[in-house]
């Protein structure tokens, strides 16, 4: 088997460095190991993606090593029965007929208003 790539190796010791900084905050441990799970099926060529999720990483690490942090906790949408993880019907991503969840931001990068003023 070939040496890791230096991004790999990055991306091993943010990883250590998220767990270690987890220790002892409710939720944190679960949560790193779930989001790098998610992401583990990435493939290696999609390189913009997994820096970006580096970076991510990253700047998660600040806020989990900060003395302001006491636990991490993660906003998620309860799925319906016929919903897939990561499908269409992902947050942020508009099914094909139009009718699921959309972006907050209109097509013009600008929040969008509901009629409820909301």
């Amino acid at each position: 088997m070939s040496r890791p790539s230096r991004l790999q190796r990055q991306v091993l010791s943010l990883y250590r460095e998220l767990l270690r900084a987890g220790r002892g905050k409710p939720g944190a441990e679960a949560r790193v190991r779930a989001e790098f799970r998610q992401h583990a099926s990435l493939p290696r060529t999609d390189v913009l993606r997994i820096e970006y999720l580096y970076r991510r990483g990253r700047r998660q690490l600040q806020l989990l090593r900060s003395d302001h942090a006491k636990a991490l906790g993660a906003f998620v949408r309860p799925r319906g029965p016929t919903e897939e993880p990561g499908g269409a019907a992902a947050l942020g991503t508009p099914s094909e007929d139009g009718d699921g969840p959309r972006s907050p931001l209109d097509s013009s990068g600008a929040p969008e208003i509901r009629p409820d003023g909301r």
